[in-house]
């Protein structure tokens, strides 16, 4: 560079005392600080450049140690085309003359960088271990999570939300625990407002173990990527655990089993840690290996390991190295680390992330690596899987994660003391995820009116429950419930879902030797065209969060698409002739909106449908009430 840029030497010999090294702290620091790190440091990296470390400087090849006149990061602040140098001329402050020469003695130097220095902000570190949680103190018999929450909002100058009636209440507990409504014979045996004994119901609800475990298969598909149908892979598809999973959740299989069987799999729990092997080459961060360590992070741990799979993470601390570690307990070869897709040579030892809690044995064959990180996902000491399940659960209940998003915990919580509190419970109930969503449902937190949020909330402050939208699988399940037309239970309705084996197999966990009169839920259908306008993902990747908004191409299924069509025409059909139009009126709004319509409603509904409702006329009638936001949300 001082070949083409000779005006650069006189301040090479000012900018820097000859003989003497450049000072990375005092020299070349605050010049990055002023030009640099507004675009590539901190959260930013503009360009796919971040230079918060070292490593993701050099992993992108624009310096060159010992070489600044073949290092594009000095040829960019030199160049004379506006469009290509850095920074852009809009910027007020262009790098000076002297600034130049610093930065290029600097590159001749090595580049030389103080160890563990970061451009990265300081970050909230969360603890690893439980914590013991001192409660608030409140009246005797008062829920924990009330004590926490009232302090909190206290502290916050906020009033507490107001409490929701019965109605309203048994509606969400019941679509939130088992993905139904509440049936007309448990709303038509209510006592009046005010005296349902809401602890009472929430037990009975989680008692039912069927609708429990075919409502919460939705949860555990989304994140163990458990689909029946997909693309893009070979080895005879996607290999489900659906047998394993429903049997689990039937039985309330105690959490740290659940894991320890999924990390360490037997014949029918083994499809999640084998992840997708694509056709033709694939970028080295999707490698079955690596897709290991991403999924096994994410799911367990809310570790976003995806970044640090292709280079050291400038979102968070996790590194190439660790990435690498976790992947090399699952193969079954020795794998190299490859940063962002070039061969380092170094190779990976089989590790795991938090070695203060132990670590496994890299001499061990594959399946022992395995036990010892399942043991260790669940050691007891280990608070991170603990905080991440209860985390998830107040996320699916309540609207909104203590730590958000779910995926992310290492983000600060909005109350640490209520996510310790939530797993302190997991762990003293010998993790029972039952327990954990009792406590939250009897709270009168839960129990609180919802809160609406925009789609840019700001600074989020807690306020309550969060209003929620319904999954494809709840929407399609409630309004079957409603009009009383669900799938046969033969090989076809399953054909497109379950196998034949698989049917047998969740028939064997309710101890049935036929499926009777038993609804077949969506979540055991393959995703149809509606489901995946609703939001139901291909699951090829784990999902942790469906979408909130309304979508055009949802907005037009449910207008005119052949699937909701067909099944109103279905639920016309059924309904046709069982009752008079004020009587379908009032059963229609009570088992959709858990209420009696209002003299309005009655009137529009009784123009729609006439003195003699057809079946079209009909039709027309569900669908207003299904299109209805009060129905489509869980408020």
């Amino acid at each position: 560079m001082t070949r083409r840029f000779p005006f650069l030497l006189p301040f090479l010999a000012l900018a820097h005392p000859l003989g003497a090294e450049v000072d990375f702290a005092h020299q070349v620091v605050p010049i990055l600080e002023k030009h640099c790190v507004e675009c590539h440091g901190g959260d930013e990296s503009k360009g796919g450049l971040s230079i918060n470390t070292r490593e993701l400087i050099m992993d992108k090849d624009v310096i060159e140690p010992g070489k600044p006149e073949e290092s594009l990061f000095i040829e960019v602040l030199t160049d004379e085309d506006p469009d290509f140098r850095m920074p852009p001329p809009d910027k007020k402050d262009s790098l000076k003359a002297e600034e130049i020469a610093v930065l290029e003695r600097w590159i001749a130097e090595g580049a030389k960088w103080e160890e563990g220095f970061t451009f990265a902000p300081d970050r909230y570190e969360p603890p690893l271990k439980p914590r013991a949680v001192k409660l608030p103190k409140g009246a005797p018999g008062t829920n924990p999570i009330d004590l926490i929450v009232a302090a909190h909002l206290k502290a916050k100058g906020t009033e507490p939300p107001k409490p929701v009636d019965d109605r309203t209440f048994l509606r969400r507990v019941t679509l939130d625990l088992t993905g139904l409504p509440p049936s007309l014979e448990i709303l038509s045996q209510l006592p009046t407002e005010g005296n349902l004994d809401r602890v009472a119901a929430v037990d009975k609800l989680l008692a039912n173990n069927q609708t429990y475990a075919e409502h919460w298969m939705t949860f555990w598909n989304d994140l163990l990527r458990n689909e029946y149908i997909g693309t893009g892979y070979i080895e005879g598809g996607r290999q489900q655990v659906t047998t394993w999973l429903y049997r689990s959740l039937v039985e309330n299989k105690p959490f740290d089993s659940f894991i320890r069987e999924i990390i360490a799999p037997g014949p029918e729990s083994g499809g999640f840690i084998k992840g997708i092997k694509w056709r033709g080459e694939v970028n080295a961060s999707q490698t079955t290996e690596i897709q290991f360590s991403q999924n096994v992070s994410q799911v367990f741990l809310g570790i976003n390991m995806k970044c640090a799979s292709c280079h050291d993470s400038f979102t968070d601390r996790w590194t190439l190295r660790e990435a690498y570690g976790l992947a090399q307990i699952y193969s079954e070869k020795p794998l190299e680390l490859v940063r962002c897709d070039k061969p380092t040579g170094e190779k990976a030892v089989a590790s795991w992330i938090f070695p203060e809690l132990g670590n496994v044995d890299p001499a061990k064959p594959r399946d022992e690596r395995l036990k010892q990180l399942a043991e260790l996902v669940t050691h007891p000491a280990n608070g991170r899987t603990q905080r991440t399940i209860v985390n998830r659960l107040w996320n699916q209940m309540m609207g909104r994660g203590i730590v958000h998003p779910v995926d992310a915990m290492n983000t600060e919580p909005w109350s640490e003391d209520l996510l310790d509190l939530l797993a302190n419970q997991l762990v003293e109930s010998k993790y029972d995820l039952k327990a954990v969503m009792r406590l939250i449902a009897i709270s009168r937190t839960y129990q609180s009116r919802t809160e609406v949020r925009g789609e840019n909330e700001g600074t989020y402050v807690f306020q309550g429950p969060v209003r929620k939208r319904m999954t494809a699988e709840q929407f399609m399940d409630s309004i079957r419930s409603v009009i009383g037309v669900w799938p046969a239970p033969d090989k076809n309705a399953f054909g497109k879902g379950l196998t034949g084996g698989q049917l047998t197999a969740v028939m064997a966990a309710h101890g049935l030797e036929k499926w009777d009169n038993r609804p077949v839920r969506a979540v055991f259908a393959k995703r149809d065209e509606l489901q995946a306008a609703l939001g139901r993902p291909n699951r090829e990747q784990v999902v942790s969060a469906r979408p909130d908004i309304v979508t055009t191409l949802e907005a037009i299924n449910l207008a005119n698409g052949p699937e909701l069509a067909g099944l109103l025409k279905a639920g016309a059909a059924n309904l046709q002739g069982k009752s008079t139009p004020r009587e379908l009126i009032e059963n229609t709004y009570l088992a959709a909106l858990s209420r009696k319509p209002t003299d309005s409603e009655v009137r529009i509904a009784t123009e729609i449908l006439g003195e003699t409702p057809t079946s079209e006329a009909t039709e027309d009638f569900l669908w207003s009430v299904f299109m209805l936001p009060e129905f489509i949300y869980i408020n």
